[in-house]
């Protein structure tokens, strides 16, 4: 038998998720479906000195509906989500934690920035006060680890830990780390995704003068506009979102509920460029073709891909241009959507949202839509489910993400059967 005969298979069996659109998995693809923006004029801080004044935020979290008051107080705004998060999936999947080895219990998450407003609040009180008044947690607070950390921590997860921090790519690569984590036989459960929290003025600063942002301030719910005509860049966003990855053996032991099969993961190289995606999209059709390959699979059987989508001018010309060369004429029969149209770019945490998403498609059968496709770019001219939702009968998805770097990484989700 080959290695892909006798390898643990993988399911899906929870989730959890902090988005802009709402504070659960359910609250997130519900927008999703409704073609609902959640981008807005920015509350955070005053923007109005620079040329963008929108993201998607998240205004209605509180950590100590889901953390300890003093445990939230110590920890950064990203590793907040993603404890909340994890809280709602661990929950979701009915995982009793003290009827488990937890040792065989890991954490990999994907994240960006780490405490990046965290770091604007230190350098603040250093120029203002002097830096024997800066915060005396901003170390472990602002380390782009210390998510995971703090998930093993605050449910007491012994098992593999690291943090995936591929830029944009981060917590898709997360996800396909964990994957091979279980099927390695190194843990028998994962808790994987991403979290980023980075709203905040050296970020936004970041991106404006990189020119990277849209800069539609009057009308913030059309500005995140994946593959149409005038696009004019991404929109800043934050979340989290955590999957409960487990061997299919573990979960059928306990009885789980199998939401969905992770069925192939794959990472490639650009080799080009510091942000500029390589202009064919060279080094996304090697992640693609490689993930389809890990999943035993041919682009025949690929029912509809969730893009990457960013709304920049050469990241979604680029992935189009990927797409084709990889699928060929079939491309333009594959149903294609980039969910940040609705939630913004949550950057190392995309991928995570993006993959609840995938699995919520297999589970309904239906498309979301890529909102704000009002002038059909010629040369992205693929079908990307404009402004409405679909009914199609999903049973394999190709998850797109594409990092800063020329870092890429894709999944491959299938609909469970025995």
């Amino acid at each position: 038998m080959t290695e892909k005969e006798t390898r643990r298979r993988v399911v899906i069996t929870g989730m959890g998720a902090m988005t802009p659109l709402g504070l659960s998995p359910e609250k997130l693809w519900e927008g999703c479906v409704e073609g609902r923006s959640a981008v807005i004029p920015l509350t955070r801080f005053d923007a109005s000195n620079y040329p963008v004044r929108i993201a998607a935020e998240i205004n209605d979290f509180d950590p100590i509906d889901y953390i300890d008051r003093k445990e939230a107080r110590r920890m950064a705004r990203f590793s907040q989500f993603a404890v909340a998060a994890a809280r709602q999936a661990i929950e979701a999947a009915g995982l009793q934690l003290d009827k488990e080895d937890t040792s065989r219990i890991g954490v990999m998450l994907g994240n960006g920035n780490g405490g990046f407003p965290n770091t604007e609040e230190a350098m603040r009180t250093l120029l203002e006060k002097g830096g024997m008044r800066i915060d005396p947690f901003y170390a472990p607070k602002m380390l782009p680890n210390m998510a995971a950390a703090q998930v093993a921590i605050q449910f007491g997860l012994g098992g593999f830990n690291s943090t995936a921090i591929t830029a944009c790519a981060a917590s898709t690569q997360a996800i396909g780390d964990a994957l091979e984590v279980i099927r390695r036989g190194k843990a028998e459960v994962m808790l994987t995704g991403g979290t980023e929290a980075g709203i905040g003025e050296i970020g936004l600063a970041t991106f404006c003068v990189m020119r990277a942002l849209s800069t539609r301030n009057d009308e913030p719910a059309k500005a995140s506009r994946p593959f149409d005509a005038e696009r004019d860049g991404f929109v800043c966003s934050e979340g989290s979102a955590i999957l409960i990855l487990e061997s299919l053996e573990h979960a059928k032991a306990r009885g789980a509920t199998i939401l969905a099969d992770l069925a192939g993961c794959a990472s490639s190289g650009d080799a080009y460029h510091i942000v500029a995606p390589s202009e064919n999209g060279e080094g996304a059709q090697r992640a693609m073709r490689w993930a389809l390959e890990d999943a035993g699979i041919t682009i025949n059987d690929v029912d509809y891909i969730n893009a990457h989508g960013t709304s920049t001018v050469l990241n979604d010309l680029a992935e189009t241009r990927a797409i084709k060369g990889l699928f060929g004429e079939r491309a333009y029969k594959i149903p294609i959507s980039s969910t940040k149209s609705m939630i913004g770019h949550v950057l190392g945490a995309a991928g995570a949202l993006e993959s609840v998403v995938c699995v919520k498609t297999l589970q309904t059968g239906i498309i979301h839509p890529t909102i704000n496709q009002e002038n059909p770019d010629p040369e992205c001219d693929l079908d990307y489910v404009p402004n409405k939702c679909r009914k199609v009968d999903v049973r394999t998805i190709l998850k797109n993400s594409f990092g800063f770097g020329g870092q890429n990484a894709c999944l491959v989700f299938k609909k469970f059967e025995e």
